[in-house]
C-alpha cells in the first residue's frame, strides 16, 4: 500500500482509517486482486477434488471381490492368454496341449476352436503338458484379434506367429525361427502385429517386433529386453507399452509424434510385469504382475489407478489380466481354469 494511505489489517478488515481518494483506489485495486487470486485458487481446488472423486468412484465401484472359475476340460492346463472377439464372445484361451479353446457358456463350457500343428492328433496331444511333444502338438502362448477382419493371431513357442480365421480350424504359420514369441497385440486400424521375442534367461536379448501383413515382413523395433511378456498398443495408436520383466520395468516405444522410433522407461519399481492389455477405458491398460499376483490398472501418464489383488493366484503365476463386460479374466500357464473377477 502507498505510504500516503495508512491502513491496518487490510486483508482481515478491508477498511482504512484515511479518507484519502488515492488510498480508496488502492484499496479497491487490492481487494480485486485478492478476490481474483482467491477465486482462481478455489477453482483449482474444485477441479482437483472432482478428479479425485471420479477416480475414487471408479475404484470403489470396481473392486472385483467376487471370484469364479471357468474350468478347462479334464487334464487340460495352461490358459496363459485370453481374448474376446469383436462380438464380445469368449474368452478364447491358449492351452498347453496345442489348442485354442473357446468358452461357450456354463452349460457347454470350453470347446475346440483352433489348433497349431498339422501333425497334431487328439489321441497323442489332448491333455498333454509334455514340452517334448511341442514340435508335434504345438504350444500356443498368446492371442490377439484383428477386430476389422476377425482373424485371430497366435504366438506359439515352437511355430512362431500364426493366424486363423473366424471359423477356426488349423492355423496358418506366418513367420518362424524365433527363440520364444511370448506376447502379441494387433493394432486393428493398420493391421500391424506387435510381438515380443523373449529372452529365455536373465540376459537382455529380448526384442519388440512388428509384423506387417501387407508386406509380410518382420521388423525389429526395440532390443535389450529381459524376460518374457506381451506388449499393448495405446488406444490412440501413438505408442506401444512393452514389459521388461526381469528388470521390473515397462518400456514405451513411440509409433507417432516427435519421439517416433525411440523408446523410454515408462514405469519401474512396481513388480514383474508379464502381459499388458488395453483396458475398456481409452488410454488405460491392465498389467498382469506375475510374482505379486496383482492386476494394475494404469494410464498413459504412468499413474496406477487401481490395484486388484488376485489372491486365488497367490500360489501360482499370473499370465494375463483381460477386461471385458465389467469383469477381469485372469489366465495362468499353471492352472486348469480361467479366473473371473467381478463386482
Amino acid at each position: 500500500m502507498h505510504s500516503r494511505c495508512v491502513c491496518f489489517s487490510f486483508y482481515i478488515r478491508r477498511r482504512c482509517i484515511t479518507k484519502n481518494a488515492y488510498c480508496k483506489r488502492q484499496i479497491k485495486k487490492s481487494v480485486f486482486t485478492y478476490n481474483n487470486i482467491t477465486m482462481k485458487t478455489i477453482s483449482l481446488l474444485v477441479v482437483k477434488l472432482i478428479v479425485w472423486f471420479l477416480l475414487l468412484g471408479s475404484v470403489l465401484s470396481n473392486d472385483y471381490k467376487t471370484f469364479k472359475k471357468l474350468v478347462l476340460p479334464p487334464s487340460v492346463t495352461g490358459p496363459e492368454s485370453a481374448a474376446f472377439d469383436r462380438a464380445g464372445e469368449g474368452p478364447y484361451v491358449t492351452v498347453a496341449d496345442g489348442r485354442i479353446l473357446k468358452w461357450k457358456g456354463p452349460a457347454i463350457g470350453f470347446v475346440d476352436f483352433a489348433y497349431i500343428s498339422p501333425n497334431r492328433t487328439k489321441k497323442l496331444c489332448d491333455g498333454t503338458n509334455d514340452l517334448e511333444l511341442g514340435p508335434t502338438c504345438g504350444r500356443p502362448v498368446a492371442l490377439s484379434f484383428n477386430y476389422k477382419t476377425s482373424d485371430l493371431y497366435i504366438t506359439d513357442a515352437f511355430f512362431g506367429l500364426l493366424v486363423v480365421g473366424f471359423n477356426g480350424g488349423l492355423a496358418t504359420q506366418l513367420s518362424g525361427g524365433y527363440k520364444y514369441l511370448s506376447g502379441i497385440d494387433v493394432e486393428s486400424y493398420t493391421g500391424n502385429v506387435y510381438m515380443t521375442d523373449a529372452s529365455l534367461t536373465a540376459d537382455s536379448t529380448g526384442k519388440l517386433l512388428k509384423y506387417d501383413p501387407r508386406t509380410q515382413r518382420v521388423t525389429v523395433l526395440m532390443s535389450g529386453l529381459a524376460g518374457a511378456g506381451g506388449p499393448a498398443v495405446s488406444s490412440d495408436r501413438k505408442y506401444v507399452l512393452v514389459p521388461d520383466f526381469v528388470n521390473k520395468k515397462i518400456q514405451r516405444y513411440w509409433l507417432q509424434g516427435p519421439k517416433r522410433g525411440t523408446n523410454e522407461v515408462f514405469m519401474t519399481n512396481f513388480g514383474s510385469p508379464k502381459n499388458i492389455k488395453r483396458a475398456v477405458n481409452d488410454g488405460e491398460f491392465w498389467v498382469a504382475v506375475e510374482k505379486q499376483a496383482q492386476g494394475l490398472r494404469i494410464n498413459g501418464s504412468a499413474m496406477v489407478l487401481q490395484t486388484v489383488p488376485l489372491t486365488q493366484f497367490s500360489d501360482t503365476t499370473v499370465g494375463v489380466v483381460q477386461e471385458m463386460n465389467d469383469a477381469l479374466y485372469v489366465g495362468s500357464s499353471q492352472t486348469d481354469f480361467v479366473g473371473v473377477y467381478t463386482n
